[in-house]
């Protein structure tokens, strides 16, 4: 077998094999770069006070558990508090993917949103369905990308570099 067949049939073959995982790796990451424009996708930020910081943690926790649709009943519901002291406010992140953003100082709830980038985040990395898939799942298909890349661009250049060397080989003779 030639190179130049080889070379076409690892392009296929590696295509077909990575053409949807690829596509679900583009199209999140296409969403996940207008996450801050469309609000569908993650919750735009709130205003408050713009005092410093007042509530306790305690106090975070109360305010978390009387929005019901988050489902937080203690701190293991709560996957994480993003502090924003110059919008003077708290986010607090719940596992079940709910937002509710707080004032800082004031300790009203000024927003509860479902916060869809976290899935759209997980489904890119392949995190979705296992944490370490981004090892044997995602670095694979980026391997095969860089092997369909290096040989597209062969596929590409073989017939130009073909017809100039045949044009020397003619020039050669004469």
């Amino acid at each position: 077998m030639n190179f130049n067949r080889i070379n076409r049939s690892t392009h296929r073959w590696a295509s077909i094999a990575i053409a949807i995982p690829f596509l679900v790796i583009l199209v999140t990451g296409i969403l996940l770069l207008l996450k801050k424009e469309v609000e569908y996708i993650q919750p735009a930020s709130t205003k408050g006070q713009f005092n410093q910081p007042s509530i306790s943690f305690s106090q975070i926790l109360t305010i978390a558990k009387t929005v019901k649709v988050a489902e937080i009943d203690s701190w293991q519901a709560i996957d994480r508090l993003d502090v924003r002291p110059n919008k003077g406010i708290i986010k607090i992140r719940a596992k079940s993917h709910w937002e509710i953003q707080i004032d800082a100082t004031t300790g009203e709830v000024l927003k509860t949103a479902f916060r869809r980038s976290d899935i759209i985040e997980q489904l890119h990395d392949a995190s979705y369905w296992q944490d370490k898939a981004n090892l044997w799942f995602t670095l694979p298909i980026a391997v095969i990308m860089i092997v369909i890349s290096i040989t597209g661009i062969i596929l590409f250049f073989l017939p130009y570099y073909r017809r100039n060397k045949n044009q020397k080989l003619l020039k050669n003779k004469h």
